[in-house]
């Protein structure tokens, strides 16, 4: 066994994980130097080494530098069904490669790791060597629900029951994270991602159900915030699919084949309390169940129209993204689309011309320009005249730019290379719309706690003197952001 010093990481803190938050450097939620053995160690060896330690895992280390992980989970699967000698070396056994990060990196990104490949160990590695050892026990020592327990319950479910469940644990392991002073952009993040999992495991089973569907050709896309990775606690379902027609077959016999399973899926997810799309934006409508040459039609006619309801469609549609199935003909509409806006610049024109009239409610007297009607009198809407100019903007950079990202902040970040903006201005447009979409993560939690409908109408006047500054300063950086919009895209 070796017990290896730790290098040049800063202390826990001296409360432990419990006290830290998910933007917490992995290097301060180190409890204890990292349990490690050698390759050859045998198999017997090492289990008693991790039952005298007291731990979960050991890590197979050469001078320092991690080769595999074996944990007790890996026993059963690995050792004791296969009826292995418990002299083997662990080398064996180990899970090769295992997933590591740098102590600067944060808790957050442990448990997005953790939850995409169902693990429940994130090595932390500096220059090639080991600096500890990371649970998902320590990143979640206050949570009854933890990232990868949910995702293994997802990944295990065999009906819509526990599913639903799932879906309930999702948010309240929102709610935990907020609390614990997740940002906008990682809590977003994390909750579109294991949104993910639940839709991919939804469309297994029913795939399985249902034969003729089993046996297409087909990419389910995730469209609108889902495609962006930015959905919130209040989303409804935005979805399409993407098939290629099998040999001898028209596109008409696939999508009839395509439809009762994504009518299925559909239902299955509004059952998990993602609400039927009120405008039909989903898989089970056959408008939006096509080949890749009828998406490609589709697309074609909005951009050489660029009337106001294919702008609209546009800002759903083009944020498509694979969920699962033959990404490849994912990549292959994303390809296509970028040659074909090359090719039709006037478009950006008229999407450009069309985001300029969203103006972000900023009053030259007052500090916001707010709604004067009905229910909706004396507030904003944090999502339309909020986050969707910088979503827009970053759309229509993309676009140009031909960025594969659908994010809002990794195109703006990738705008900011392209056109080698001031990393500081791209930095100012990021936090602005985060800090928005803070608020709106924060309005839907507090509806959440009092039991209200969901809504993205905030009342200014409810905020401290600080967070309305914080709240104006956000909304200066959309317009600004649309005047570098304007300038650029005004040919």
């Amino acid at each position: 066994m070796h017990l290896s010093p730790p290098r040049a990481l800063e202390p826990a803190t001296p409360d432990g994980p419990e006290s830290s938050s998910l933007q917490t450097p992995l290097a301060g939620l180190i409890r204890r130097p990292p349990v490690t053995c050698a390759p050859d160690t045998p198999l017997r060896a090492a289990l008693e080494i991790i039952q005298t330690q007291g731990i979960s895992a050991i890590v197979v280390a050469q001078d320092g530098h991690p080769l595999g992980i074996f944990s007790v989970r890996d026993l059963i699967g690995r050792v004791l069904l296969p009826g292995l000698d418990l002299g083997v070396p662990v080398r064996q056994v180990m899970t090769a490669s295992p997933a590591a990060l740098a102590p600067s990196d944060h808790a957050f990104e442990a448990a997005v790791l953790m939850a995409r490949g169902d693990f429940r160990h994130v090595l932390v590695v500096q220059n090639g060597q080991l600096m500890g050892v990371l649970s998902e026990r320590d990143l979640f020592a206050l949570q009854r629900v933890g990232v990868t327990g949910i995702a293994s319950r997802i990944q295990h479910a065999r009906g819509l029951e526990p599913l639903r469940a799932a879906a309930g644990d999702i948010r309240s392991l929102a709610h935990n994270l907020s609390l614990q002073g997740a940002t906008a952009e990682q809590l977003t993040h994390l909750i579109s991602k294991l949104n993910d999992l639940l839709t991919a495991r939804i469309i297994e089973l029913e795939r399985a159900r249902q034969p003729a569907a089993d046996a297409q050709v087909f990419c389910w896309l995730a469209l609108g915030s889902e495609g962006r990775l930015e959905q919130t606690l209040h989303t409804d379902q935005d979805n399409g699919i993407l098939f290629e027609p099998c040999p001898g077959q028209t596109a008409e016999a696939a999508r009839a084949a395509l439809l009762p399973f994504a009518r299925a899926v559909n239902e299955a997810l509004a059952a998990c309390g993602f609400p039927l799309c009120k405008g039909g934006v989903m898989a089970s409508n056959p408008k939006w169940c096509l080949s890749l040459e009828e998406w490609q039609d589709t697309f074609g006619d909005w951009i050489f129209r660029g009337d106001a309801p294919v702008l609209l469609n546009a800002s759903i549609f083009f944020d498509f993204r694979p969920l699962t199935g033959e990404t490849r003909l994912a990549r292959a509409l994303r390809q296509w689309l970028h040659e074909h806006v090359r090719q039709h610049r006037q478009f950006l024109r008229l999407m450009t011309q069309n985001a300029l009239g969203n103006r972000p409610p900023l009053g030259l007297i007052r500090d916001f320009v707010v709604d004067g009607s009905g229910d909706e009198t004396g507030t904003i809407d944090l999502k339309l005249r909020g986050t969707m100019p910088f979503v827009d903007a970053a759309r229509i950079f993309a676009l140009a730019a031909g960025v594969e990202e659908t994010g809002t902040a990794a195109r703006l970040r990738a705008a900011g290379t392209t056109w080698k903006l001031d990393p500081r201005e791209v930095a100012a447009w990021v936090d602005g719309f985060f800090h928005i979409q803070h608020l709106r993560l924060r309005l839907h939690q507090e509806q959440i706690t009092r039991q209200q409908p969901f809504s993205n109408r905030l009342d200014p006047t409810t905020l401290s003197a600080v967070e309305r500054q914080t709240l104006k300063a956000s909304l200066r950086q959309a317009k600004k952001l649309r005047a570098r919009m304007e300038s650029f895209f005004q040919f």
